[in-house]
């Protein structure tokens, strides 16, 4: 009842996916956008407003949380619990704001295996659409910026992984640990273009980092491809930081084994992983690419 609601006061929201030309009636472009800019300024408006509230919502909800999570995150043993706290929190913040969700896994996941997850990154709502799709526990590991957020870097800080790119020693430090939980059997998600590229829904170049990893720990990568986030929640030019209701699809692509692989395949494994969330993209979320090998790492082949 409620995605029936939200899909009703879906044109208020996105109104050029809903209002075309008349073609029975000759009218100038010009004339046309001109008619219709009130209706689009009024979408405009009502976006930020919806995303002023996409992140009031998650403040209140996790407000009385954060105690908690600093219990939980205060011992090892006790992050599983927090991951899933996390997942709750997630799902909160979906249905406060009018976001649902499809989730179509192309094969079974085995819960005691350990993973690493790639998916593409087009959206603010990335981190919290992996938070609900990926079944096993996980940790993320991302940028040190991350860390500085108040209250939410917590996790950055105490459970999830930091890298400081600019610091060789950071970076030593944040990989020894990457490995250290794949031993213990801990999945990780690394978003491999790094941070939402101002060409999305186009991938941004892939760094190799997490597919060197997947190889010389011989884990198993997991594409998965979020298929409307850019479009719900974008991040580029005019349309950054504004939120609209609607249906949130992910595919988890079948796991691709690295058993017996070399670091010399990593090239090749990486671009495999970009190929198959681009196709994804391109057949599925209707997105309109520009580069012929988006995702692939420019001057790496």
């Amino acid at each position: 009842m409620l995605c029936r609601r939200l899909q009703l006061i879906g044109p208020f929201f996105e109104p050029a996916l809903y209002i075309q030309p008349v073609h029975s009636v000759k009218i100038s472009e010009e004339k046309y956008f001109g008619i219709f800019a009130p209706v689009k300024t009024l979408s405009y408006v009502l976006r930020k407003i919806w995303c002023c509230w996409f992140f009031l919502s998650g403040f209140l909800f996790f407000l009385p949380l954060y105690p908690v999570f600093l219990i939980l995150l205060s011992r090892e043993a006790w992050f599983p619990y927090a991951w899933r706290l996390k997942k709750v929190w997630a799902h909160w913040i979906f249905f406060t704001t009018g976001i649902w969700y499809r989730i179509r896994r192309e094969s079974h996941l085995d819960p005691n295996q350990a993973y690493i997850i790639t998916p593409n990154h087009g959206s603010y709502l990335d981190i919290l659409t992996t938070n609900i799709a990926f079944p096993n526990y996980f940790h993320f590991m991302g940028k040190a910026e991350l860390k500085k957020i108040p209250m939410f870097g917590i996790f950055f800080r105490r459970m999830n992984i930091s890298v400081d790119r600019s610091s060789v020693k950071d970076s030593h430090k944040a990989y020894k640990r990457a490995r250290k939980d794949l031993r213990k059997g801990i999945s990780l998600a690394i978003f491999p273009e790094g941070t939402i590229p101002a060409i999305s829904p186009d991938l941004g170049p892939f760094k190799s980092g997490a597919f060197k990893l997947a190889i010389e720990m011989q884990v198993p990568i997991v594409p998965i491809t979020f298929l409307d986030n850019w479009r719900l929640f974008p991040d580029n030019g005019r349309e950054r930081l504004i939120l609209r209701p609607g249906c949130s699809r992910i595919i988890i692509h079948t796991p691709i084994p690295t058993r017996g692989m070399t670091e010399s395949d990593a090239p090749a494994l990486r671009d495999k992983v970009a190929q198959i969330i681009r196709t994804a993209l391109e057949k599925e979320g209707n997105c309109p690419f520009s580069f012929k090998k988006a995702g692939i790492e420019e001057g790496q082949k």
